[in-house]
């Protein structure tokens, strides 16, 4: 077989969310044959929030052809900070934009080929062989690549290739619970205070934050955009644990999806935000009919690539949604991948994405433990 030159490589992307799909229209877009291999059966449209607007995002948006203007997010002019009665404590005047995950989703997605995205493709595991990575599916089959490029999140099988002595995710002790709910769902008096501001609360036992992003179909005209809340809160391993039973979850599971929740665990959340955050937050929280969670991990890899497999995003390094550099995190590991196999033979690529971001995110998982550090989530909430 002859040998395949750099711009033809066949290369497969474990996980269809945003990292994966920022490499993989990179790859494509530069001449490579590129799969994406997701494990869920449907999609994964409706299944995201908020994202805060880092350089990192707007860049890889451009070099894929996304028209990126003021109309492709949402700003807020200023951040404000509540107490407990709903009053602004403080004003920061730092105007910040505000990204749709779902409109992102969408823009990469529809940038492969159908056929380049394949659903209910679930990886169990991934190895080298020689100058080749070999894929084995659920089903039995197997597949073999010029490279393997694992963005498979948090629980990456992929991570198992590259790191098997050090591969396991360290719980921190809380989560966050999230919604997405239409602007005009907001009481008036909450959406005098939230609306057009980056908000906050802090308390013993809670953190939470807010911002308006858009429309789900991209919408930011006022009255179709979406407000997006993010409620912190502390979480045992084994209340964490019964809750994901509770849901229907399967043993090990650490999030759940928008709609799942039992009404009965719904109707709780919402007693909670009454007693424990600002009134203009619980009102945000009520105006949620299905809000999800995410538990929050620590993890940093020994390494981001071996043989011919790479990680990228959240199975190279989870980081914590402190630092709001999650997806950017992803988009500068997938620009920076596609770069230097632009200019290299897949072993020297390799090596230098290793060297150029490892650092990178050693760096950002430790700003994120920082200022974990600094919010008093573990404290008893007071009732």
């Amino acid at each position: 077989m002859p040998a395949r030159s750099r711009s033809t490589l066949n290369i497969a992307v474990i996980g269809g969310s945003l990292g994966g799909l920022f490499a993989a229209v990179l790859l494509h877009q530069a001449g490579h044959t590129v799969t994406v291999f997701e494990r869920s059966t449907e999609g994964l449209s409706r299944r995201g929030a908020g994202l805060v607007a880092q350089q990192e995002l707007f860049e890889v948006s451009r070099a894929v052809g996304i028209h990126v203007d003021d109309s492709f997010g949402v700003e807020a002019y200023e951040r404000i900070t509540l107490d407990r009665s709903g009053r602004v404590l403080s004003r920061d005047a730092t105007p910040q934009v505000q990204l749709s995950w779902d409109v992102l989703y969408e823009e990469f997605r529809s940038r492969l080929p159908q056929e380049g995205y394949r659903l209910g493709a679930a990886v169990t595991a991934v190895r080298t062989d020689g100058e080749e990575a070999v894929i084995a599916f659920a089903d039995g089959a197997e597949a073999r690549f010029d490279l393997v490029v694992g963005a498979d999140g948090l629980r990456s099988v992929v991570r198992r290739a590259v790191a098997p002595e050090a591969h396991e995710n360290t719980y921190v002790g809380y989560v966050t619970w999230r919604g997405l709910v239409p602007e005009l769902s907001l009481p008036p008096t909450s959406a005098r205070t939230l609306l057009e501001r980056f908000a906050f609360f802090t308390a013993p036992g809670a953190h939470m934050l807010g911002y308006l992003v858009p429309g789900s179909a991209g919408e930011t005209r006022r009255g179709d955009r979406r407000y997006n809340w993010v409620w912190y809160r502390p979480l045992t391993a084994a209340d964490l644990a019964a809750l994901m039973s509770a849901v229907g979850r399967s043993a090990g599971s650490v999030s759940t999806a928008p709609g799942e929740l039992p009404r009965t665990l719904r109707d709780e959340l919402v007693r909670d935000a009454h007693r424990e955050l600002p009134p203009p937050f619980a009102e945000a929280v009520e105006a949620e009919g299905s809000p999800f969670l995410q538990a929050i991990f620590d993890y940093v890899p020994p390494r981001m690539t071996r043989g011919r497999v790479a990680l990228i995003g959240d199975a190279a390094a989870v980081v914590r949604p402190h630092t709001a550099m999650g997806a950017a995190k992803a988009a500068g590991d997938a620009m920076t991948l596609a770069a230097l196999l632009g200019e290299h033979d897949v072993p020297r690529a390799l090596a230098g994405f290793d060297a150029d971001r490892l650092p990178i995110a050693r760096a950002i998982a430790d700003y994120g433990r920082r200022l974990g550090a600094g919010i008093p989530l573990l404290a008893p909430s007071r009732r």
